[in-house]
């Protein structure tokens, strides 16, 4: 399973990029609002992703946080919510919005997605009814995945510990801001641990 891609941002268009990595272009289904946060094209990116595969395909995705990911599996794990319909609602919604509106039981929130009719908000909200975590943490959950560095060596160093990849994000971006950019890799996991144990 291909879990993240770090290279060279290629292009973008309306629903996906285009990463170079290490000479290989992957096409990746991106939500809009992490295509609008990837930066330039030309610039060095790394993305957390999905590989979805089906009979006739198999279709890579790609998120700018871990909590935008696991929002991703929590819809895709809905019958009737397929990798796009997914993608359409994480373009309107970020993970603490999408949370706060299951808390809530908003099915016309879920509904602003294209393709998302009120029958199949109202699954979606029913069956994530409880499963979403509170709002706040999605929140947490949805900050920028650290990018590049230490700073990923240590979500990858926790994600090896048996941390999930959310808690372990949001660990490490906490430490990241905490001890600024130059932190040593070393210093970066210790902290990250003691605020992922909290």
């Amino acid at each position: 399973m291909i879990a993240r891609l770090a290279g060279t941002l290629l292009e973008t268009a309306a629903d996906h990029a285009i990463v170079d990595v290490g000479g290989v272009g992957y096409l990746v289904q991106a939500s809009s609002r992490t295509l609008d946060a990837i930066g330039p094209e030309g610039c060095a990116v790394t993305l957390l992703t999905e590989l979805q595969v089906r009979e006739d395909s198999m279709t890579l995705f790609a998120f700018g946080s871990a909590g935008e990911r696991e929002a991703f599996r929590q819809l895709t794990s809905v019958q009737g919510v397929g990798g796009r319909v997914a993608l359409a609602i994480l373009s309107v919604l970020d993970p603490a919005e999408l949370a706060g509106a299951v808390s809530r039981g908003d099915k016309a929130m879920v509904a602003r997605a294209n393709g998302v009719g009120p029958k199949l908000a109202q699954r979606i909200v029913n069956e994530l009814a409880g499963k979403m975590g509170s709002p706040a943490l999605a929140g947490a959950a949805g900050s920028p995945a650290p990018r590049g560095g230490n700073a990923q060596d240590a979500l990858s160093a926790l994600a090896n510990l048996g941390f999930k990849p959310a808690d372990a994000s949001a660990a490490v971006a906490a430490a990241v801001e905490d001890l600024g950019d130059g932190a040593t890799l070393d210093a970066l996991v210790r902290l990250a641990l003691r605020k992922a144990a909290k």
